[in-house]
């Protein structure tokens, strides 16, 4: 017989208490460039693309993701541009690849400065990826 969590049942084996505390506290603690690309985000509901904002992914918290398509998006500040940034923005991209996910990475000024552009980009993507849960494309 299955004996119930004592506080419910766990979403995923794949996040633990302390990412999920950590995806908590970036989520109260935006940037501007993340809380406009929520915004602009949730409006892709419309088109079927549902969005969460520092999610869990694998060891990683992520900026932006769309579990129904694997795509996940990344908004990228000045500090990206520093070599050791870049190397390990790769290695992360790198493995999130290996764990079937689209990593698509955005500089903060686009989501500020051309949110139209942003919301075409992303959803350029997203509806080329094919939806996990269907296979459609």
């Amino acid at each position: 017989m299955h004996q119930a969590q004592p506080f419910g049942p766990r979403r995923s084996f794949a996040r633990n208490e302390s990412q999920i505390a950590q995806a908590r506290e970036l989520r109260t603690n935006e940037t501007e460039s993340e809380k406009a690309a929520w915004r602009l985000l949730r409006t892709l509901r419309l088109n079927g693309f549902k969005f969460r904002r520092q999610h869990p992914v694998g060891p990683y918290i992520v900026d932006f993701c769309c579990p129904q398509r694997r795509l996940i998006v990344e908004l990228d500040g000045s500090a990206h541009s520093q070599p050791s940034q870049i190397r390990h923005d790769a290695n992360r991209d790198s493995r999130l690849k290996r764990m079937g996910y689209t990593v698509m990475r955005i500089p903060n000024g686009m989501v500020l400065e051309a949110p139209e552009l942003f919301v075409k980009k992303v959803l350029d993507l997203a509806w080329r990826l094919p939806n996990v849960f269907t296979g459609e494309v």
